[in-house]
């Protein structure tokens, strides 16, 4: 076992490049991806490695990259696309919906899609307009596309492997200010053997309450956790990690146990991921319940400029209210 301390961001680059060694029909695309390593270096060193024909800097244009994607991936290719940041996929939208997400029932089956649209997204980085987004809503929402979302450096590195093998189109959510976040990643761990790509897991474990995140909340939820220890409430903390399809079975048994459920996400709350999850909880959990299921969201404004984003973004303070909250009925 080689494992090692590395940022999110390093996890996702050695991430790469073992998809890139073990499969010559991957390539990977987008703006700046190559000689720059990407805004963010996640390519960092692999256009010099496995060359300009692997590793494409593609013009400043998102319908083209993902348009050219899907060519690619009818003709065998596993294509990777980076779209730079969130709030630049949405020129990409109409290629995504109506081609990427369609194109395998539109065939009958007989054509697979197996391309990776990484997003960085999400705020907390004081960057301009159009560079804090939280779009995951639009893209669970769509049928034919799958969605996953990692919150730590381990889950990282194996989940773009999954992701990029998988012969499904995944739109891949990278939590863009948890890149430099250190973790204990196990560089020779084996995907035959690797948690399921689509599945939720219990990041802590509890007994009083359920918090529910993904991507750059998780951390908040943990947070928000050890906060609530040192008052004697044993919260427990849910790591989604995959949002199409949503794998809930671990968090009807957590809220069977605890009575009670508040689900965290940087997004809107209006139609946003927290609404269906809630809805899906009361259902299954009525009878389980001793509160309603709330939700510590985003505003429903367009993301704000950077020196007022941490009164938008939610915080372990808010967290704890709505835990509080849930006491109290």
């Amino acid at each position: 076992m080689m494992a090692e301390t590395i940022t999110l961001g390093k996890a996702l680059n050695h991430g790469l490049r073992r998809a890139l060694e073990n499969d010559s029909k991957v390539v990977i695309m987008g703006e700046d991806v190559g000689k720059l390593g990407g805004v963010f270096r996640i390519t960092d060193g692999l256009q010099k490695d496995f060359g300009e024909d692997r590793v494409i800097d593609s013009p400043l244009a998102e319908a083209g990259i993902i348009g050219t994607a899907v060519g690619l991936a009818i003709r065998g290719y596993r294509p990777v696309c980076e779209i730079q940041f969130d709030g630049f996929v949405f020129p990409a939208y109409n290629q995504i919906v109506a081609q990427v997400a369609k194109m395998y029932y539109r065939s009958m089956g007989k054509v697979r899609i197996p391309i990776v649209i990484r997003i960085p997204y999400g705020g907390g980085i004081g960057a301009v307009e159009h560079h804090s987004e939280s779009p995951e809503a639009y893209f669970a929402h769509t049928a034919g596309l799958k969605v996953v979302t990692c919150a730590n450096p381990a889950d990282a590195y194996v989940m773009i492997q999954q992701a990029i093998a998988s012969d499904d189109p995944i739109v891949f959510f990278e939590p863009k200010r948890r890149y430099w976040e250190k973790g204990e990643v196990d560089l020779d761990a084996d995907l035959a053997g690797a948690y399921p790509l689509h599945a939720s897991r219990v990041a802590r474990e509890g007994t009083d309450a359920t918090v529910i995140a993904y991507g750059p909340m998780v951390r908040v939820a943990l947070d928000a956790a050890t906060a609530a220890a040192e008052d004697g409430r044993n919260l427990e903390v849910i790591d989604l990690r995959t949002l199409s399809p949503l794998d809930l079975d671990p968090v009807y048994a957590s809220v069977r146990k605890t009575g009670r459920a508040v689900v965290v996400h940087e997004a809107p709350g209006n139609l946003g991921m927290g609404s269906e999850i809630a809805a899906r909880i009361t259902e299954e959990c009525f009878y389980s319940l001793e509160a309603p299921v709330l939700r510590v969201t985003g505003y429903d404004t367009p993301y704000p400029a950077a020196r007022v984003e941490e009164e938008y973004l939610p915080d372990l303070d808010r967290v704890l209210d709505a835990v509080d909250r849930s006491f109290g009925w």
